[in-house]
């Protein structure tokens, strides 16, 4: 946050006569006076600088932030510990200027971050190839059921019940302005129900949408799928959670042909719901189909370790018809903030992590269903996240958390019907033993 300005009076004044005119008001002048607000914005008095500091600690001081609050909420952004050590370095002016390498040549320090980045997100997906980044796991899942269909020469999308809501409904606007169709199959004991899969598969679907862990926290068992839908002609998209990639076998293991996600989890704070990046990975066969834009690495004239913009089919590149994507940009800082996360935590430490959030979220769902509140939803293995049905109403469970600095679960029957009074509740490694005891003890009807 920039708490000081340091352009003066006088400095404003040459600016302007730098640029020939004599008041900030003429830099407006195309603007239409119809257009013009022509009153004053009826802002308060200025305050003294102390003053200021004050009122602002007053505003932030009424949000329920993960620093003063105990935070059990996830279903899409989770409370994952931050190393020290991402900020610093995302702090540093090169990275924080540093936008988009529009001159590659002389933007070696932001390639060379992005060509590591690609190089994680590759390594932890298990596929041949991943891109700089898109803007969140939404539009990534979004980007690939478009390309899925570019690449097929198909035009439906069978995707999973079990799918993160919210993506579905980007799915969903992206089928609608495209053209293609956008069907929906169901879940069975929280997972996906391959009958009602198989049933709706048809000869113009081309691809299968699933997560895992899916919405419910559940870990899918889709081993096998990749082979049945390659039969048919059909991609399987998979979206994941890349930390808890350090324990179960990534996509490409199991065959899938994109694998997509979200990568806030990575180093990168909620931020009261952004911003965050999308990871996009696929393989060599689809590579060129691939929305965004690609750094390789090369060497110069006289042998250098370098690297370049090897593949970048957007619509600022080329025309806007053969364009891959229409998203414009790749989210550079999130993904520095991705790649110096992984950098830091190693092999180990993600799989640390990994265990860490398995471990405390079997704890908590223990320690729920012993006070008689709660009696389980599905039987299905979760990750950090599992869902419990309340004996009584979840909102009122939240508000009177919340009394107690506690941000409780997500009423996941706002989203599915069938699942009322259900709490979906997510534990990272940064919940210890206390605060999840704690939760227990305020629960009681």
């Amino acid at each position: 946050m920039m708490r000081y300005i340091p352009n003066t009076a006088g400095q404003r004044a040459e600016m302007l006569e730098d640029m020939g005119i004599g008041s900030v008001e003429e830099l407006f002048s195309g603007i239409p006076h119809s257009l013009r607000l022509n009153r004053s914005l009826g802002l308060p008095d200025a305050l003294s600088e102390i003053e200021l500091m004050a009122h602002m600690r007053e505003l932030a001081g009424k949000n329920a932030d993960a620093d003063g609050y105990t935070c059990f909420l996830g279903a899409g952004a989770y409370d994952h510990y931050i190393p020290s050590v991402v900020r610093h370095l995302t702090s540093r002016q090169e990275f924080y200027t540093a936008y988009t390498p529009y001159q590659p040549e002389i933007s070696q320090g932001t390639l060379q971050a992005i060509f590591e980045y690609q190089t994680m997100i590759k390594e932890l997906t298990g596929m041949e190839v991943a891109n700089a980044s898109m803007y969140d796991g939404a539009t990534a899942a979004a980007e690939a059921a478009a390309m899925a269909c570019g690449a097929t020469k198909r035009n439906g999308i069978l995707t999973a019940y079990s799918v993160q809501p919210e993506t579905r409904e980007v799915l969903k606007t992206y089928s609608r302005f495209r053209g293609t169709t956008l069907n929906i199959f169901g879940y069975k004991d929280g997972r996906i129900d391959r009958d009602d899969l198989e049933a709706k598969l048809t000869g113009d679907t081309a691809a299968v949408i699933i997560q895992t862990p899916n919405f419910f926290g559940i870990v899918e068992d889709y081993a096998g799928l990749a082979e049945l839908l390659h039969k048919r002609g059909t991609l399987l998209i998979v979206i994941c959670d890349p930390i808890s990639l350090a324990l179960f076998k990534a996509p490409g293991e199991l065959g899938a042909d994109i694998a997509v996600g979200d990568g806030q989890c990575l180093g990168n704070a909620m931020n009261f719901g952004g911003p965050s990046l999308g990871f996009f990975a696929t393989t060599a066969q689809l590579m060129r189909k691939m929305p965004g834009r690609i750094v390789g690495e090369t060497t110069d004239k006289n042998g250098k370790r370098g690297f370049v913009l090897t593949l970048q089919t957007r619509e600022q590149h080329i025309r806007r018809e053969k364009a891959t994507s229409n998203i414009c940009s790749n989210q550079a800082l999130n993904a520095l903030n991705a790649t110096i996360y992984l950098s830091v935590m190693g092999k180990e430490g993600l799989k640390k992590v990994a265990l860490l959030c398995a471990g405390k979220a079997a704890y908590a769902r223990e320690k729920l269903m012993k006070t008689g509140c709660f009696k389980p939803v599905f039987n299905a293995p979760v990750f950090k996240e599992f869902i419990l049905e309340y004996k009584g109403n979840v909102g009122g469970l939240n508000e009177k958390l919340m009394k107690e600095k506690i941000i409780g679960g997500l009423e996941a029957g706002l989203f599915y019907k069938e699942l009322e009074n259900t709490w979906l509740v997510a534990v990272t490694e940064k919940r210890s033993r206390k605060e999840i005891d704690i939760l227990a003890g305020k629960v009681g009807l």
